[in-house]
């Protein structure tokens, strides 16, 4: 929001500097994102007053005149502007004059005529043009006078950063306010005065929406649309950003970033019959000020009359009740409308106007009757007219309320970890406009103010104590801490969970529960994405049924800007919707989902660069599990966005508990992420609680035996390994594979696999005999399962 600081200066003016107000705004939390002049500096420009205009001798386009500065003898200046007359007030850059851009004015001769200055257009000072030629000044602008002082060019537009709780902050009363807490200073309200009716001429209004509590119109007639905005509120609204269109739309403008309050004017010759405030009936249509044509849903609220709809309730009128230079008669509107029945409606329809802004964050209820008392005061000043009384619809039992809420010292000590005193507590919150009851020393009871939206928990009025104090003053300390040791819980925890993740390096990604739909597609084509009916953005319109799909656009991020080597790890939801019957059985799956592009380390001067394997990732996921102690197998994974053969499901009791391995190329092509390891596990089985079994280490020494198996290579290893486990017995200690082989001397079709095998008792020492009993178990259950021979050599 862009305000002028000479314009806020009339409301609050503190004894300080425009840095240092910045400065305080931005501790406020209304953070200033720039703060530049009105105009840029130029010096020796004064208003003079054209006496003469002759035509040049030597030139059809230039004229000489003469010009009255208020000192010394008139000036002779040649001209080129087409607007130039005789009685015409224009800035007048003397000679020795400094333009922006460091021109300098010097005395000199245009086609053998002496010019003693130069009568400028608005461009030429800073300013916008809106006409070809000189920059016409008042009848009533002083003559001599310094042009900067008298078009306020001194003045800063502050443009400032307003938050979404802080709807009430959206204009300048909102804004000195602020300062006049902060400055311990009074807010200077203009005098407002209401204009009393003079015709009895009104319109019947009804509000049939419970979102729109209050509803404020007035009939005006004979109003003067074609009058001239004056020129100080031309500039207040240009430096706000707002260009100016006709008087009755400058008026609601201004009193819109004057006090926070939209306003609409319709052309009362147009309505027919009464008004009323309504949800929209389904495909109702509209053709807004914008000339686009919507069709309304039914969860629209609109104005209208008894034949059609006017505009779209708080977020625009319609052009077929437009003022327009013809206009004599309007009818002015000033409303509350509840938030939630304005939010969303405008981007819904590509919209975003200044009174949605507002309304959507909270606009004070209790502000309609005033700013309807300002808009009349300031048409009756420059439009004229004749006023109607002013009619009102209220449903009182929908307005909002404002709760007393309860606080106390030791909540803010507390909260904020130092002490405040007393006695500015009660001071701020007062000042910042709360009722305030001390109920005894250190108790209040405080009523937030109407157009505090945000303030509801104690915790909100804490906030605002330590915003006041000023943040600046929290002092330094060190926590008192009162440690309580927890009791043991043999339990992987997620902090724990995430610094593995960390360990291995992998950075943490937190995203949306959103995904794009194309994504989730390409990801798994049998999905059919849950659409969301108010997406915030296009790519973010389903949710996500896989974590991937946030994944893999922060992977393509980094990538497109020369991050060659990426890990990342989420830990969040995942939607299962495709057993769901209704909305109402969705599944939320808690999940960790890892994503590797890139080498295997970083570049150094030890180890050449080396691409990632299915097995420097496989021991990435074994990591984890092992911090966690779960116990896993692993199959074959059949799901087609993954490498058919260089991917696996990771089970628990034969339950698939998550997957890894290498996307299909395919759609590492269409994603153009190079080779990418992905994987996701089930956060809820990887941190399963684990109880420890100890059993005592034997003294006794292990004896090893190795076999080497001819076996069928589609055959997985975990079946092999499993069975010899399983068959051993007791004394069979631990197993494991340390040789694959195949090519010159196995058949097509086999591999050898070479597995060690550790026999041990944990009381006494081992004999030949039962080991070789137990091996000969081994390759008899295998030949008898796998047809697996052994190896010769």
């Amino acid at each position: 929001m862009k305000i002028s600081e000479n314009w806020l200066r009339t409301w609050v003016n503190p004894a300080i500097d425009s840095d240092t107000l910045s400065n305080q705004l931005t501790m406020l939390g209304l953070e200033v994102d720039d703060m530049s002049p009105a105009a840029k500096p130029f010096t020796g420009v004064v208003v003079g007053e054209v006496l003469t205009v002759e035509q040049h001798p030597d030139a059809d386009r230039l004229r000489v005149t003469t010009v009255n500065i208020g000192s010394g003898e008139p000036l002779q200046i040649v001209c080129g502007a087409p607007n130039v007359r005789v009685g015409m007030k224009a800035p007048v850059a003397t000679i020795g004059a400094v333009l922006p851009g460091d021109f300098k004015i010097k005395k000199g001769k245009l086609r053998g005529v002496e010019s003693q200055g130069m009568l400028c257009g608005a461009s030429e000072i800073d300013l916008e043009d809106k006409l070809d030629g000189l920059l016409e000044l008042p009848a009533d602008a002083p003559v001599g006078v310094n042009v900067r002082e008298y078009l306020d060019l001194d003045d800063h537009v502050i443009d400032i950063s307003i938050t979404p709780n802080r709807g009430d902050c959206f204009s300048i009363r909102g804004i000195a306010r602020e300062i006049g807490v902060i400055n311990q200073l009074p807010v200077n309200t203009p005098d407002i005065q209401a204009v009393a009716a003079t015709i009895q001429d009104e319109k019947t209004v009804q509000s049939l929406t419970e979102g729109c509590p209050r509803y404020l119109g007035r009939v005006i007639k004979n109003v003067n649309t074609k009058a001239a905005t004056p020129e100080w509120m031309e500039r207040a609204l240009a430096r706000s950003g707002i260009r100016q269109h006709s008087i009755l739309v400058d008026i609601t403008n201004y009193v819109l970033i004057e006090l926070g309050q939209p306003m609409h004017a319709f052309d009362g010759a147009k309505i027919q019959g009464g008004i009323q405030v309504r949800q929209a009936t389904a495909a109702e249509k509209l053709v807004l000020l914008n000339e686009q044509e919507v069709e309304l849903q039914d969860d629209v609220m609109v104005i209208a009359d008894d034949a059609k709809v006017l505009a779209m309730a708080g977020i625009m009128g319609g052009l077929s009740s437009a003022v327009s230079d013809e206009t004599t008669e309007i009818f002015l509107e000033s409303a509350f409308f509840a938030p939630l029945h304005i939010a969303g409606r405008a981007r819904r329809y590509g919209l975003h106007t200044d009174a949605s802004q507002r309304y959507e964050r909270g606009v004070d209820f209790e502000l309609p009757l005033l700013a309807m008392n300002r808009a009349s005061q300031l048409i009756a000043e420059f439009a004229g007219g004749e006023f109607g009384p002013i009619t009102v619809a209220e449903q009182a039992a929908q307005l909002p309320t404002r709760e007393a809420i309860a606080l106390n010292q030791a909540q803010v000590d507390q909260l904020l970890g130092y002490h405040v005193d007393a006695t500015f507590i009660t001071d701020a919150l007062t000042r910042l406009g709360c009722e305030v009851t001390v109920q005894a020393e250190g108790q209040w009871s405080v009523v937030p103010p109407s157009h505090r939206f945000d303030m509801a928990i104690y915790q909100d009025l804490i906030e605002e104590v330590a915003r006041i104090h000023g943040y600046d003053n929290i002092q330094i300390s060190l926590p008192v801490i009162d440690v309580q040791l927890a009791k043991y819980q043999d339990q992987f925890e997620v902090a724990q969970l995430r610094q593995t993740a960390v360990t291995l390096g992998y950075q943490e990604a937190i995203s949306f529960s959103f995904a794009d739909a194309k994504l989730e597609k390409q990801l798994n084509p049998a999905v059919n994405p849950l659409a969301l009916a108010n997406p915030i953005s296009s790519d973010l319109a389903v949710m996500r049924s896989t974590l991937l799909s946030s994944l893999i656009p922060c992977v393509q991020y980094n990538v497109n800007r020369q991050q060659n080597r990426v890990r990342f790890f989420e830990l969040g939801l995942r939607f299962d919707y495709q057993h769901a019957a209704s909305i109402h059985d969705l599944k939320q799956i808690p999940t960790l989902a890892l994503i590797a592009v890139g080498a295997k380390h970083a570049e150094s001067w030890h180890a050449k660069a080396q691409p990632m394997d299915f097995f420097d990732f496989k021991g990435d996921i074994e990591e984890i599990l092992a911090a966690g102690r779960v116990q896993v197998e692993y199959v074959r994974s059949e799901r087609t966005w993954l490498h058919p053969g260089q991917s696996a499901e990771i089970l628990v009791d034969g339950q698939s508990i998550g997957y890894f391995g290498r996307l299909h190329p395919s759609l590492e092509d269409e994603l153009d992420l190079g080779t990418a390891w992905v994987a996701e596990l089930d956060q809820t089985a990887v941190l399963q609680t684990y109880v420890s079994n100890f059993t005592e280490l034997s003294r006794f020494p292990s004896v090893r035996r190795d076999i080497a198996l001819l076996i069928s290579d589609k055959i997985n290893v975990s079946e092999i390994q499993q069975l010899i486990e399983k068959t051993g017995g007791a004394l069979l200690d631990s197993t494991w594979l340390f040789d694959v082989y195949t090519g010159q001397g196995v058949e097509q079709g086999k591999r050898s696999l070479a597995f060690a095998l550790l026999w041990q008792h944990p009381t006494r020492t081992l004999e030949d005999a039962e080991i070789k009993s137990g091996m000969d178990n081994i390759l008899q259950v295998l030949e008898n399962t796998y047809q697996a021979t052994l190896r010769a050599s």
